[in-house]
């Protein structure tokens, strides 16, 4: 279907200030829509709080105006501006909360703006957690059993129908703000106070407690002809209880079979289709049994996410860029893939590596903060590593996260603290995969480590494995260390200085041994198709395989080093930093332009880069 010629200047609303839960993420997805829709010739109007972004450079939309999102500045704007539509589903929470707020306003009617992107109904299916289950229920989607209540004495009078413990979920808020959950008579009354004032429209959903299930959650995308993808499934390492943006999260999904899949993947096309989501991107969110294998939606995003930012990356599927464009008519099959150029957007991605997210707290810088995490998200910013393998991608996260940890190491283990027990594994804290480590190495069965973290089995059984590898060098000398024995550490993810660390050798003694012997790595491309299809950006990850993906030219080239996790102090004005840094370069003359990538035989990379673990 052709694109929308009925509408010319759209309106596109940022995310604000960076808060817990709503990130640059946000500054991510809306310059890909402004970006995607500018090229289709429409005029960009941009509004948004946050100076530090790449979103609010002049370069980006065809006007800015940095200023306050709040309805009265919105309609000023829109008065000046005359824009035909409104796109509010890439800028977060934020962004189509006002958009609702503008609706319920009348200013979209008053001055003739549409709602493109997703429409009210669609907005507030989703949104209101009482309305989302109605819907549900009537599509035969199974959902947890719940009560809406607007007030304490409302949540008091059917308290003992849910009974303990109990999840408390706010409406309408971001990040799990205003969530809880109440074990007690005791705290449910302060549970229940806080989430009443967390929902702007005081409203929460006092629901049966799934803590201790498994979490999924399927990316999906829709158009308007009905056209269904699934861009990335994403799997919870941290069981239900953990908000998932406070969660180490896994892609694709690895302890899925194939049937739970599918079933997963009917039912977030049923979700999509019931509420009606016709014009981009939403996530769906899943609990599952382990034990009876039963499943309940727990709720969906009818916008981009967080989520989008993380399976964007992990599958190269730029999922704001092709949101944008449902949003003014065109339908995923009309829409060509970036990276192969020949693939279309009804084309769903297929990824033959793994993707791990870690999040990254700073409760160093609260004193008296509760370090305990639950249903409301704390972390500040995120890592996200690509591998082969669980093992080699979970590796380079941990040290991704720049707070000194080598890995998944004996060396996360503190020889002065008290022994490890199963319930510090069961306090979800920042600090859980060190406790792991330490219970796996004082001899801890994986099952035990299992049942007591809410880890599925099949993870803590690779954990173990890493540690196991990474003992066999113990008190080795590095002349005797083979090829065969560092590859397979390497592969692992298992870093020099935690080999170093075991030899009882400096790092570079390793490197320079590990080097000599030929172990060195090489670089596999991001493609979408598993190198099904020529690839043709340079999205890269390294990993150590027989293969090199790379295709480096000889021109000249300048290294940038980014700003790694946000954290206090430091966010995403350095991401505005490296990118102008970027563009500067590029215009001097340091561009390399890679060549094609002719896709290998599947088998081949089958057969040598899914090689058994254990």
């Amino acid at each position: 279907m052709p694109k929308r010629t009925d509408i010319h200047t759209i309106l596109i609303i940022g995310s604000g200030p960076i808060v817990i839960g709503q990130g640059c993420e946000f500054d991510y997805s809306g310059v890909q829509a402004c970006k995607a829709l500018r090229g289709e010739g429409y005029r960009i109007v941009l509004v948004n709080s946050n100076p530090a972004t790449i979103m609010t450079d002049p370069d980006v939309a065809d006007a800015t105006y940095v200023e306050p999102l709040t309805v009265e500045m919105i309609e000023k704007i829109i008065i000046a501006e005359q824009p035909d539509a409104l796109l509010g589903t890439v800028g977060g929470q934020t962004g189509l909360n006002l958009s609702v707020a503008l609706a319920d306003a009348g200013v979209l009617e008053r001055h003739g703006v549409q709602l493109i992107g997703a429409n009210l109904r669609s907005i507030r299916l989703a949104e209101d957690r009482s309305k989302f289950q109605e819907a549900m229920l009537a599509a035969g989607v199974p959902v947890p059993q719940g009560k809406f209540v607007h007030s304490l004495d409302e949540a008091l009078a059917v308290r003992d129908e849910i009974g303990f413990p109990m999840l408390i979920r706010a409406s309408f808020t971001l990040g799990g703000t205003g969530g809880g959950v109440a074990h007690t008579a005791d705290d449910f009354e302060a549970a229940v106070i806080h989430g009443l004032r967390a929902s702007p429209v005081s409203e929460i959903l006092l629901e049966r407690s799934l803590i201790g299930w498994k979490e999924y959650e399927l990316e999906v995308m829709r158009d308007k002809a009905n056209n269904f993808v699934v861009v990335c499934s994403i799997e919870n390492v941290d069981a239900m209880g953990v908000h998932t943006g406070d969660s180490i999260t896994v892609a694709p999904a690895q302890t899925l079979t194939d049937r739970e899949y599918q079933h997963l993947r009917d039912l977030s096309k049923t979700v999509m289709e019931t509420i009606g989501v016709e014009t981009g991107g939403s996530n769906v969110q899943f609990a599952v049994n382990h034990e009876t294998g039963e499943v309940l939606t727990i709720e969906m995003n009818p916008r981009v996410s967080r989520s989008s930012a993380l399976a964007s990356k992990a599958t190269g599927f730029p999922i704001a860029k092709i949101a944008a464009l449902l949003a003014v008519g065109y339908t995923l099959d009309e829409i060509r893939n970036d990276i192969t150029r020949e693939t279309p957007a009804s084309f769903e991605p297929s990824i033959d590596y793994t993707v791990v997210k870690i999040p990254r707290w700073n409760f160093e810088k609260f004193a008296g903060a509760n370090p305990v995490l639950g249903p409301q998200m704390k972390s500040v910013g995120e890592v996200m590593a690509i591998g082969r393998t669980f093992p080699e991608a979970l590796n380079k996260a941990m040290r991704g996260l720049d707070i000194g940890w080598l890995g998944f190491s004996r060396t996360l283990v503190d020889e002065a603290a008290p022994p490890i027990t199963a319930a510090d594994l069961g306090r979800p804290t920042a600090q859980r995969l060190a406790h792991v480590a330490s219970a796996l190495c004082a001899g801890m069965t994986a099952d035990e480590v299992a049942i007591a973290s809410g880890y599925d089995i099949w993870f803590v059984e690779q954990m173990k494995h890493i540690l196991e590898v990474e003992a066999t060098f113990v008190g080795r000398e590095v002349a005797h260390l083979t090829a065969e024995e560092l590859r397979r550490a390497k592969k692992l993810g298992i870093s020099d200085k935690m080999i170093a660390r075991a030899v009882g050798v400096g790092e570079m003694a390793v490197r320079q041994a590990r080097k000599a012997l030929g172990v060195t790595a090489v670089y596999y491309r991001v493609d979408t198709c598993a190198a099904e299809f020529e690839a043709h950006t340079p999205y890269l990850y390294a990993t150590y395989e027989r293969d090199d993906e790379a295709q480096p030219t000889n021109k000249r080239k300048v290294m940038i080093l980014g700003g790694g996790p946000n954290r206090i102090g430091q966010g995403i004005e350095f991401d505005y930093c490296c990118v102008h840094a970027c563009w500067a370069l590029s215009e001097m003359g340091f561009r390399d332009d890679y060549g094609q990538l002719q896709p290998r035989n599947r088998l081949h990379r089958l057969r040598h880069g899914r090689q058994a673990l254990l």
